[in-house]
C-alpha cells in the first residue's frame, strides 16, 4: 500500500514512525517543501524564538529528551530534538526534502491521489536554482501541514518600499506570541524599540511553573528556570524523571475550566493575570490602560511571555499604541503624523490561519478543499473531510488546545490515520470517506460548543481566522483530555467504503482461511503468547470490573456524567 505524508514537522516525523511501526507491505514517502526537517521549528527562525509551554511537555510520550536547557526551552534546541528523533528512527530513508506539493486531485476511477511537486533540477546552482514539477500517486495520503506554516504579511501601505536595513533602531509590529519573544530578545542588543500595538491581550504567569517548583524545591517566583548540570543529572534518574513530568503534565491538563464563560477558574485567573501584569508594569504604568484586555482570558492564544513586560519597562523600548498608517522607505508613519525613523522593520503579525491552501485539493466532483472550507472549514474530529477519500489530516482545523498538550493529540490524530490505512489494507478497500452527515453533526457540535466559552468573546484571534468575532477554526471543541479519548477508538460505522474487488461479499478479504505465516511456515505461529500480546488481568485483590475506573473513562469523554453538558438544539 503506498502512502504520501506531507510535511516533515511533528506530525511527519510521528507518522514516519508509527506508519512501517504498525503496517506490512508499505510503501512509505514523507515530502517536505524545507530544506531541512522540523515543520515551523525549521522555517522559523527570529531572536527569542522558544516554546511558550514548559519544554518537559512539549515533547513525544515515547521520546523522551531529559536534556532541556531552560523551563521554556529555545527554537534550535526543539528543532535539534526532532533532528535527533529522525536520526534514531533513521526515518531519512523515507523524506524527501525541497519537494513542495503544488497540486493533489482524486482519481474517483482508481480512488488513487495524484500529487505533483515542485522540486530543485539536480544539479542547478544555488544561486541560479531551476525547478521541475513531477507527478506521484498514493493510495493514502496524510495532510501534516501545520497551521503556523505560512507566513501573513499585515496589510500596510508602503510595505514593499523599504529598501536598507540597519542595526540600531527597530520597529517591532504586533503583540502575539512572536511579538512577546522578539521583543525581550533584542532589547539588550538594540538602541530603541518602538512595539507597535493596535490590540490588548492577557499574559500569563509562566504555566505550571508553581508545580515546577514544588516537584524541584525551588523558591516561590520561578520565570524562565534554567536547568543546572544537576538538575539535568537527576532527570537521568527515570523514576524521578517520570514524577516531575508527570506533575507537570497533570497540572498543565488541570485548568481547562478556566476556557468557560463565566467559570470560577476564569474569574480566578482574570484576576490574577491583572494584578501580575500591573505589578510587572510598575515602572511604566500607562502601559497597562493599553494592554490589559476587557475580554476573557484566553479569548487570544495565551502566553506567558517571559521578559516581555519587564523589556517594554526599560528606557529604549518605546510602546506605541498608535496605529499604522504606511510604511516609508526610511521608517513608518503612524495615523497621527508622527514618524519614527528605522532601520528594521519586524512583522510578528502571524500566519494565514484560514485553512486556505495556496495549491489546489481536488476531491470528489472536482471540488477543492478551499471550497469544503469556505465560508470556514467543516472536518470530522479534525482529521478528514467528506469529499476527499483516503486523505486525512493532522493539525489541520479545530486541532489545537487552548490549554494542555498539543503534541498528545498530534500523536492521536497520527494514530487514527494508521488505524484508516490499516483497515483499507486489511479488509481490501478501496476507499474510506466519512459520511456527509457525520461532518455536519461535529460541525452542529462545534457551533454549540464554542458559544459557552470564552472562544467566542469579541477579541482578534488567529482561533477565529484572525477575526474578532465569527467561527472558532482553530481549537479543538473540548480539552487537551477530551481530544485524546475522543480520538482513541475511531467510530467506522461513520465512514463509507468502495471495495478493491469486484465482489458484493464483505468477507472476501478472509481470504482461503489460514495466514501467511501458517501457510508459507514461516515468522512466529504463536504470536498470541508474546509479552506485548498477552493481556494479564488482575490478581484477586482487584476487581476484575473497575467500577470506578470505568466511571472515570466515560467522564473525561463526556458521557452521561458530564459535569456540564453541551445543548445540542436536534437533540
Amino acid at each position: 500500500m503506498k502512502v504520501v505524508v506531507i510535511g516533515a514537522g511533528f506530525s511527519g516525523i510521528i507518522a514516519g514512525i508509527r506508519f512501517p511501526q504498525r503496517m506490512r507491505d508499505l510503501d512509505l514517502t514523507i515530502y517536505d517543501k524545507n530544506a531541512g526537517v522540523g515543520g515551523t521549528w525549521y522555517s522559523n527562525k527570529y531572536p527569542g524564538l522558544a516554546c511558550d509551554i514548559p519544554s518537559h511537555c512539549y515533547q513525544l510520550t515515547f521520546e523522551e529528551n531529559t536534556q532541556w536547557s531552560a523551563f521554556y526551552a529555545p527554537g534550535p534546541e526543539i528543532r535539534a530534538y526532532l533532528e535527533s528523533v529522525v536520526e534514531k528512527y533513521k526515518l531519512m530513508r523515507y523524506i524527501k526534502l525541497q519537494h513542495e506539493l503544488v497540486h493533489a486531485r482524486f482519481d474517483e476511477e482508481t480512488c488513487k491521489w495524484h500529487l505533483k511537486l515542485r522540486r530543485p533540477v539536480f544539479g542547478s546552482a544555488p544561486a541560479d536554482e531551476q525547478f521541475e514539477v513531477f507527478e506521484d500517486t498514493a493510495d493514502f495520503v496524510l495532510a501534516g501541514l501545520g497551521g503556523l506554516s505560512r507566513w501573513k504579511w499585515p496589510d500596510i501601505e508602503g510595505l514593499e518600499t523599504v529598501k536598507s536595513w540597519g542595526e540600531k533602531k527597530v520597529g517591532v509590529v504586533g503583540v502575539g506570541s512572536s511579538a512577546l519573544q522578539i521583543v525581550p530578545a533584542l532589547q539588550p542588543h538594540v538602541k530603541t524599540i518602538y512595539n507597535y500595538v493596535r490590540g490588548k491581550t492577557w499574559l500569563s504567569p509562566p504555566f505550571a511553573s508553581d508545580k515546577m517548583a514544588d516537584l524541584m524545591k525551588l523558591g516561590p517566583s520561578v520565570d524562565n528556570y534554567v536547568f543546572s548540570e544537576d538538575d539535568k543529572a537527576s532527570f537521568k534518574d527515570p523514576a524521578n524523571y517520570k514524577e516531575f513530568r508527570h506533575g507537570l503534565e497533570s497540572q498543565l491538563n488541570a485548568v481547562h475550566f478556566a476556557t468557560i464563560k463565566g467559570s470560577e477558574m476564569q474569574n480566578a485567573a482574570r484576576q490574577a493575570f491583572k494584578e501580575n501584569m500591573i505589578k510587572r508594569l510598575e515602572k511604566k504604568p500607562w502601559i497597562a490602560d493599553h494592554l490589559i484586555p476587557d475580554f476573557a482570558v484566553a479569548c487570544r492564544r495565551l502566553t506567558p511571555g517571559p521578559g516581555y513586560l519587564e523589556a517594554l519597562c526599560q528606557d529604549n523600548v518605546k510602546f506605541t499604541p498608535t496605529n499604522i498608517k504606511k510604511v516609508t522607505e526610511t521608517g513608518i508613519e503612524l495615523v497621527d503624523g508622527t514618524h519614527h525613523d528605522l532601520d528594521i522593520i519586524v512583522c510578528a503579525t502571524g500566519y494565514d490561519t484560514t485553512f486556505q491552501y495556496p495549491f489546489p485539493i481536488i476531491g470528489r466532483g472536482g471540488k477543492t478543499l478551499n471550497e469544503r472550507f469556505s465560508p470556514h472549514p467543516q472536518t470530522y474530529l479534525s482529521v478528514c473531510s467528506d469529499g476527499f477519500p483516503n486523505w486525512f489530516m493532522s493539525l489541520g482545523p479545530n486541532s489545537g488546545v487552548g490549554s494542555g498538550s498539543l503534541l498528545v493529540i498530534i500523536e492521536r490524530q497520527i494514530d487514527y490515520a494508521v488505524a484508516a490505512a490499516i483497515k483499507m489494507q486489511r479488509e481490501r478497500l478501496k476507499s474510506i470517506e466519512v459520511k456527509k452527515e457525520a461532518v455536519a453533526d461535529f460541525d452542529e457540535y462545534l457551533e454549540h460548543y464554542f458559544q459557552t466559552t470564552v472562544y467566542s468573546e469579541k477579541c482578534r484571534s488567529w482561533y477565529k481566522m484572525g477575526k474578532e468575532e465569527g467561527r472558532v477554526v482553530g481549537l479543538w471543541p473540548g480539552s487537551c483530555l477530551h481530544a485524546v479519548r475522543s480520538l482513541e477508538r475511531p467510530r467506522w460505522e461513520d465512514f463509507n467504503y468502495e471495495s478493491l474487488d469486484a465482489t458484493r461479499n464483505r468477507f472476501y478479504w478472509l481470504g482461503d482461511g489460514s495466514t501467511h505465516n501458517e501457510k508459507y511456515l514461516v515468522g512466529d505461529r504463536a504470536w498470541y503468547l508474546n509479552p506485548e500480546e498477552v493481556d494479564i488481568p488482575p490478581g484477586p485483590e482487584a476487581p476484575l470490573y473497575d467500577h470506578k475506573a470505568v466511571f472515570l473513562y466515560f467522564s473525561e469523554i463526556g458521557v452521561k456524567v458530564m459535569p456540564r453538558r453541551v445543548k445540542l438544539s436536534r437533540l
